[in-house]
This record gives structure tokens, C-alpha cells and sequence, in this order.
């Protein structure tokens, strides 16, 4: 029988106790602390010898001990087991046990440091309809080609005695295909040496805070943002100001202003698609903001995370594409291209800052999976992803508009929206002093999850909106989740 771990215990030939009790002592000590739970099965006496290089007979001897005293029993055929009744421990032991049960404790015995960052977080749950925030339909991953060259990519990797440890920027032929796509497609103007890969655009929005922001710093954020982004330049001692937003994106007036009176260390937006509302940057507030950036000296983080998700026109070229002066730290993902479990994105920005990246990274997990980064630098090189993304536009287009149909049918003048030209969600405001927090509860009881508009706001005041995400759900499931909301609305006011 296979056990799921090896027996470790220390002999000590100078000790007064004899070896087969030290065996036996510390079998039991294992079974007190709950490593060892009852039923469990005990190493054969051949294969522990083996292991502790003592003769067999030795352990054979501790096993007998274990035996008389009731912790362990012994089947000729199948090998030796804890008991399940375990005898009584005496005196201190006994209370201690029974005060920390048979696994580890709920509480550390030591104080943690700070608070956990306040970042809402989606977990699947079985009958339960989730509004995310707009994720990709996983259900449509291209598994095949997928499984096709990530064996292909492991396979080359291994012959060539490359899957040990690398450039923590990630391998070379992923990065070069992430540059000439910007290059081509976006209109920056990279090398390799500019890009970093990381496991998602979270842990590249996590660098650039760590890179940028040190105790106090200004960073400025839109009023609405990202929740994740928000908490790293937290978590990494800035002070975080929040401007305006409106229809047309990031207040830039109010930028400048607060630059006038804070040294601005840095400015997180994503002009795209803008998160959470779906507003996109106009040209001219896209100028003004680089001139200001040249002006008073701050670095610019763009979160391009969805840019290919894009229904009315082509998407607008990124802020990266016009930086002159090496303002922009670029960043984008290829998980929603795919699945987000892929964990796969990257930085585009001056070769220095990609260098103190890699040293970050050093520092947090040593480098990406190589295998992974190969076979997706295969499906690009393949045309496998443009044609899933193609594939994929036309779905979530056709979603798209589903989505607006029902949301007008169904709540008519109790919302207000307006259809976004892209991303994979719809911003829409709850009208008459909804409470969303009564609604969330409400809408979980029916069967259906949304995430309040406070969790997106700097200050976390309520606001009576939502970020609906309907690219995750098909017809059917979309048809059912807005009558489950439509209820849950009714049922509050």
C-alpha cells in the first residue's frame, strides 16, 4: 500500500531510551498533534528499517509496543493502521488535545501584521448566477490545440533541458511575440528586451506599485477603479488621491489641479474600457494627460486588460503608442484571450523599469511556467488565437446586445445604461435610492450575484450602481439571472 508520505524521526544512539521506543514515541507524538489520524496506515516495518537504516526487528519491536498500549493495529495482509480508538492521554496533554482538536488552529499565536486588502472576490458556488465583473466564457477554451501544443511545448522543453530555471522575464519566444503584436497591432514600438510576462495582469499592476510607490507617495487613481489596483499602491505605502470621472473618461482638469498642489508620483487609469464604467478616454484628454505627465514628472500606469473586446470600431491605439518620453508603463493580458486561469500577462515599458521587474519577480516567484509560456507563443504563432478571438467577438457581440435587450425589457425605468462600444461588461445605474447592499442580499437569495458599486469607489461610500458582466453567461443563463435580479429588486422597493 502506497502511504502519502515518508516517516521521519531522529535516532539517537547516545539517548538512554532504547531505538525501538524513540520510534515509538515519536509515532505517537505524530498521532497526538493529528498528523497521523485514525485509520490512517502506518510505513511497513521492511521499508521504515530501510529508511532509518536500523534492522527490521527494531521496528518490529516498536510496532509491538504501539500495539499493547492501543495505538495502532496490525492486519496480516493489508499492514499496520492507527487506531481508531486511541487510548486516553493523561494530565496537561490530554486538555491540550481536546482545546486544539485534530488539526491545525484557526488563530496563529503571533500577531499579524496590518489588515487584509479590501478586494471583493467572485467564488463559484453550485445554483448560483454570478454578474462578474467580465470575464471570458471558459467553456469555449480551445482545449485541443491547447493540450496540442503545450505537449508539444513540453516535450522540446525537456529534450532540451530547458525546463529548470530562466529569465524571469519570461521565455524569449513569448516575449517576442507580445512585442511585434503591440508593435503591430497597437502601434508601440518594442523590442523583447521591453516586455515582461507575469502570471496575469494583477501581478504586473503589483510590480509597477512596488516599482512606483514608496511611503506616502501620490498616486492618483479615477474615482471609480479597480479594486486590486487601488489596494497594491496601498499595500505598497502610497497615498492614493482619487479624481473625477465622467462620460469622457478621467477628469483631467481635476489631474491638474491636484498636481498643482501634490508631486504626483504616478497615475493608474484604463483608458480603454474604463474599469468599472466602461467610459472611454477621449483623444484630447489622452494629449493632455501625456503633456502633464511630461510636465510635472509622473509615470503613467495604463491597464489595458481587455483591448481586444472592442464591438463598434477598431479599439483606440493605447496611450503607450503616443508616449515620446518613456512615461508609460504598459499593461496587458493574455488570459482573457483564453481562460483567466492561464494567468498570463505582461508589461511594455523602458528597458530599465522591465529589468527591476525581473528583479521583483526574483524576489516573489523566480519566473513564469516555460511550457505554458512556449505553447501559447505556438497557438499565436499558429494564427490559433486570432481565429478564437474572432470567434469569440461574435459571441460576446451577440451577448452584448441580448444583455441591453433584456436589461430594458425587464427593468425599464428603473436603470439607467448606456451600451458600452466594448469590454465584456455594462455599467448600469439603479435608479430611485436603490440599496445596492439590500439588493446583493436580495439577489443572493434568489439564486444571483452582483457586486455592489461602493466596492469600486476609493472611499467605499455606496453608490446605487453595478458592474454587469454577461460575456460568462449563455442566453439561457443571462434570461434567468436578470429575472432573478428583476425579483430581487421588486422585493426591496
Amino acid at each position: 500500500m502506497l502511504r502519502p508520505w515518508n516517516f521521519k524521526v531522529t535516532i539517537r544512539r547516545s539517548a538512554r531510551a532504547a531505538v525501538y521506543l524513540q520510534i515509538a514515541h515519536a509515532l505517537i507524538e505524530e498521532i497526538r498533534r493529528g498528523r497521523l489520524a485514525p485509520g490512517s496506515a502506518l510505513p511497513g516495518t521492511r521499508e521504515l528499517a530501510e529508511s532509518l537504516e536500523i534492522n527490521r526487528k527494531t521496528v518490529v519491536q516498536a510496532y509491538d509496543e504501539l500495539s499493547a498500549q492501543g495505538w495502532v493495529r496490525s492486519d496480516r495482509t493489508r499492514g499496520t493502521f492507527v487506531s481508531s480508538e486511541l487510548p486516553a492521554v493523561d494530565g496537561d496533554q490530554a486538555e491540550a488535545r481536546r482545546q486544539r482538536g485534530a488539526r491545525m488552529p484557526d488563530q496563529p499565536d503571533f500577531r499579524i501584521r496590518g489588515s487584509a486588502p479590501a478586494i471583493p472576490v467572485f467564488l463559484p458556488e453550485k445554483n448560483l448566477l454570478a454578474f462578474d465583473d467580465g470575464v471570458p466564457d471558459t467553456r469555449y477554451v480551445p482545449v485541443a490545440a491547447l493540450a496540442r501544443a503545450y505537449r508539444s511545448a513540453l516535450t522540446r522543453s525537456a529534450r532540451r533541458n530547458r525546463l529548470g530555471y530562466g529569465d524571469p522575464r519570461g521565455t524569449l519566444a513569448l516575449r517576442e511575440a507580445v512585442s511585434t503584436m503591440l508593435n503591430v497591432d497597437r502601434g508601440l514600438t518594442t523590442t523583447p528586451d521591453n516586455i515582461c510576462l507575469t502570471r496575469g495582469s494583477q501581478m504586473a499592476i503589483y510590480l509597477a506599485a512596488r516599482i512606483l510607490a514608496g511611503p506616502k507617495d501620490p498616486i492618483v487613481i479615477e474615482e471609480l477603479s479597480y479594486p486590486p489596483a487601488r489596494e497594491s499602491f496601498r499595500m505598497a505605502g502610497a497615498e492614493v488621491l482619487a479624481v473625477g470621472l465622467d462620460d469622457n473618461g478621467m477628469r483631467i482638469d481635476e489631474l491638474e489641479q491636484t498636481c498643482r498642489k501634490r508631486r504626483v508620483r504616478a497615475v493608474y487609469l484604463t483608458p480603454h474600457h474604463q474599469f468599472p464604467t466602461t467610459v472611454l478616454l477621449k483623444p484630447d484628454r489622452r494629449l493632455r494627460l501625456l503633456a502633464l505627465a511630461e510636465q510635472f514628472g509622473f509615470a503613467i500606469v495604463e491597464d489595458d486588460y481587455d483591448h481586444e473586446f472592442h464591438f463598434v470600431h477598431q479599439p483606440m491605439l493605447p496611450l503607450a503608442s503616443a508616449d515620446l518620453w518613456g512615461k508609460v508603463i504598459y499593461i496587458g493580458s493574455l488570459s482573457k484571450l483564453l481562460t483567466p486561469s492561464l494567468r498570463l500577462g505582461y508589461i511594455a515599458a523602458p528597458k530599465a523599469f522591465i529589468d527591476r521587474a525581473a528583479a521583483e519577480i526574483m524576489m516573489i516567484d523566480r519566473q513564469g511556467d516555460p511550457a505554458t509560456e512556449l505553447a501559447v507563443a505556438e497557438l499565436i504563432a499558429d494564427g490559433e488565437i486570432h481565429r478564437h478571438t474572432r470567434k469569440m467577438m461574435r459571441l460576446y457581440a451577440e451577448r452584448r446586445m441580448l444583455m441591453a435587450k433584456l436589461l430594458t425589457e425587464r427593468f425599464r425605468d428603473r436603470i439607467a445604461f448606456a451600451l458600452p462600444d466594448g469590454g465584456l461588461a455594462i455599467w448600469v445605474n439603479f435608479l430611485d435610492g436603490v440599496d445596492m447592499e439590500a439588493l446583493a442580499r436580495a439577489g443572493r437569495a434568489r439564486g444571483v450575484q452582483i457586486l455592489p458599486g461602493g466596492a469600486f469607489t476609493a472611499s467605499g461610500r455606496p453608490i446605487a450602481a453595478a458592474r454587469l458582466g454577461f460575456a460568462s453567461m449563455n442566453a439561457a443563463e443571462l434570461d434567468s439571472a436578470t429575472r432573478r435580479l428583476r425579483q430581487a429588486l421588486s422585493a426591496i422597493a
